[in-house]
């Protein structure tokens, strides 16, 4: 399989992943799906070179790919692109203060940890109740 940043590399599989995106986004469509034909339309390129570009996206799971007949309906996977997303972040979020996210993490773990803490004992508590001494592990 291709490395993902070399699949969006190429500005024809860019422009046919937007296309995908904006059915994926058009709320009149059904499941965000697209045939060929029309990507062939919307972008005035041939047929053979989408088609080439969709199989490279495809090998990448970018899309899915629906068959009926001799049609073929494509749609959007944007899950690959996670890849992408965190790569990305650490140099697109400079302001982020770090420090205090960590920090703020550390503490909603901890109420976390806590609340888990509780019900446990409290659940313990209850089974102790009403489970007969001779049945417990004690």
């Amino acid at each position: 399989m291709a490395d993902i940043f070399d699949v969006i590399a190429d500005p024809t599989r860019r422009d046919i992943l937007k296309v995908l995106l904006d059915r994926n986004s058009d709320d009149s469509q059904s499941v965000g799906e697209i045939s060929v034909s029309e990507i062939v339309a919307r972008l005035e390129l041939s047929q053979p070179t989408v088609s080439k570009h969709l199989k490279v996206l495809r090998e990448a799971s970018l899309v899915a790919v629906r068959e009926e007949g001799q049609h073929r309906y494509y749609r959007l996977d944007p899950t690959p692109l996670e890849a992408v997303e965190d790569w990305v972040i650490p140099f697109t979020a400079s302001d982020i203060d770090a420090s205090a996210i960590t920090a703020q993490l550390a503490e909603e773990t901890r109420e976390f940890a806590s609340t888990v803490g509780k019900v446990l004992a409290d659940t313990r508590r209850r089974v102790e109740r009403v489970t007969p001494k001779k049945w417990r592990r004690d």
